[in-house]
């Protein structure tokens, strides 16, 4: 009984420090009165958003990530103590029945446009919900995707949960980071040609405009030939990518079909022999947690670079 007592004092002591704050969300403002104590992230890279600020401890759960993707040992060490309450994108009931009061997903990151879970069905039941700034584009205008988009996010994330010290940390190290590498990196005249191959055999889906992809692959020095397609993931045509005729192609490591077969099944076509990445077979891989807004963007850029500018 004495360290529950303890317990409530320390949340009571917290709840008073903490000031209202308000946070831009796609369109709409969330306003906060305290931290949220029971949240639940959708996908492996939101999920990481939220670890990589210590907030397990205030999460009841996550969804939406082993009915697509395989989890590292560095996740599976980051969340082993919180269930998974829905291998896909989770029901309302889901989000009800585990008591949360957060979640933490964007839109085809766990919630569709005009789907039974959105931030106007979940606000009755008193649960606020924060949307992923790269999603943004499906419900609305936005500027093109930049490393400032998970930038906001985790700003966001630390004034929502009132750990604004270690977001402002976080982003400060990210940006010395990439600072620092960008700084040496040795480029071409001319930024490579680069194309992001997410999945599809009759149709690629791949990276546009507002996808993280074009921000990683501008950073490393290169440029998304889709940069002017004006969505963010979707689907092309291959006649398209034959025609920009990419220098690299970028794999997305997502899904059944592994990254070494979407390789196998571009040098194998003779549709694409005249391009010229399939010609000199350069490809690069990125896992989907790297692909996507999250911690390990960094990390992400440099892959991208040693594949971009390999050493002689």
């Amino acid at each position: 009984m004495k360290s529950l007592l303890g317990a409530l004092t320390l949340c009571a002591t917290a709840g008073a420090a903490f000031a209202e704050t308000t946070v831009n969300s796609c369109n709409r403002e969330v306003t906060f009165d305290t931290p949220p104590t029971a949240a639940i992230s959708n996908d492996v890279n939101l999920t990481e958003m939220m670890l990589v600020l210590g907030l397990a401890d205030r999460m009841v759960g996550y969804t939406g990530v082993s009915g697509w993707k395989t989890l590292d040992k560095d996740m599976r060490a980051g969340v082993e103590q919180l269930p998974e309450l829905s291998p896909k994108y989770p029901t309302k009931e889901v989000l009800l029945g585990a008591d949360a009061d957060f979640y933490f997903a964007g839109w085809n990151y766990g919630m569709k446009v005009g789907g039974e879970v959105t931030p106007e069905t979940l606000a009755r039941f008193g649960i606020n919900v924060y949307e992923l700034t790269e999603s943004c584009i499906h419900i609305g205008a936005k500027a093109k995707v930049s490393m400032d988009d998970m930038y906001n996010d985790i700003a966001n994330l630390g004034r929502i949960f009132d750990v604004e010290d270690k977001a402002s940390a976080l982003i400060d190290g990210y940006r010395a980071d990439l600072d620092a590498f960008t700084a040496t990196l040795e480029t071409g005249d001319t930024p490579l040609r680069a194309f992001v191959y997410n999945s599809g055999e009759e149709s690629p889906f791949t990276a546009g405009r507002y996808a993280m992809p074009t921000a990683l692959i501008e950073a490393a020095g290169g440029q998304n030939i889709m940069d002017e397609f004006e969505k963010s993931w979707a689907t092309v045509t291959w006649e398209e990518v034959v025609d920009r005729n990419p220098e690299i192609i970028v794999i997305v490591n997502y899904g059944n079909v592994t990254a070494e077969e979407k390789r196998a099944f571009m040098m194998n076509n003779p549709a694409f022999a005249d391009i010229d990445a399939v010609k000199n077979d350069r490809f690069v891989t990125l896992e989907y947690v790297e692909a996507t807004p999250g911690p390990r963007n960094i990390q992400a850029i440099k892959t991208l670079a040693s594949a971009f500018w390999p050493a002689d």
